[in-house]
């Protein structure tokens, strides 16, 4: 595939079996949502400790930070050397787009703050509205105001780094996205995430006493109603990444 722009997953969950074997991991996931033809996409497991070196990232276009089960406050050894790494990728300039964990984790490496969500879990289709500026930063891809995106995750951005912007939130949620200079944007929801893939972690989560039997039931039962808008976030987040906005 080469002579195109090259991009690279990071990659900071454990796959689980079920993800791998109907999708391909989480690195399969995304590549569907964001690969365009004649480019080269390559992932970077960087939760088991495999980071690109200093050649390999000048070698990309752009990266992707992806959801977590780790707290993005962490001091694990890879969570703070992806810090230093996400802090010498802004110094370059390159473009990022972290996802969930990915969103909160380039909050702290660009001077941010996250925690806990003082609502609690957010998980489900949540509807998110996006400020006036972004409106504008958007409206060459005539998306609405208003976008659902499947969530799940209990911590938050809670301070933005200085110089970010909020450019969306949500009733639950107040730094829903957040874009930093015109090369990086974090994105607290989930755009490359199925309904049938957030079933598996709403199980996932219940099985582990993260949440309770009766919240999961009640979340499987209620999922129906809302579908989340994943052709017009296929369209913002390729279009963010390949500076086409």
């Amino acid at each position: 595939m080469g002579g195109g722009k090259r991009f690279a997953v990071l990659l900071c969950a454990e796959d689980s079996e079920y993800v791998k074997k109907r999708y391909g991991g989480y690195y399969g996931v995304f590549v569907e949502m964001l690969a365009e033809e004649g480019e080269t996409w390559d992932v970077f497991r960087v939760a088991n400790g495999e980071f690109p070196d200093d050649e390999q990232v000048d070698r990309f276009d752009g990266f992707v930070i992806t959801g977590s089960c780790n707290d993005a406050r962490g001091n694990d050894a890879w969570i703070c050397r992806l810090v230093s790494l996400l802090k010498k990728l802004d110094s370059l300039n390159k473009k990022v787009l972290g996802i969930c964990f990915g969103h909160q984790v380039l909050s702290r490496a660009l001077g941010g703050k996250t925690g806990r969500a003082i609502s609690g879990w957010d998980i489900g289709v949540t509807t998110i509205h996006f400020s006036s500026s972004s409106s504008k930063l958007f409206s060459s891809l005539k998306i609405p105001t208003t976008l659902s995106i499947i969530e799940c995750h209990r911590d938050e951005v809670r301070e933005l780094p200085p110089k970010a912007e909020v450019i969306a939130w949500s009733e639950k949620t107040g730094v829903e996205m957040f874009r930093y200079g015109n090369h990086i944007m974090g994105i607290q929801g989930h755009p490359e995430y199925t309904k049938d893939i957030l079933v598996h972690l709403i199980d996932r989560l219940s099985q582990r006493d993260f949440i309770a039997d009766s919240y999961a039931d009640d979340l499987k039962a209620n999922m129906g109603k809302v579908e989340p808008d994943k052709d017009a976030w296929k369209k913002l987040c390729t279009s963010f990444l390949k500076g086409r906005l």
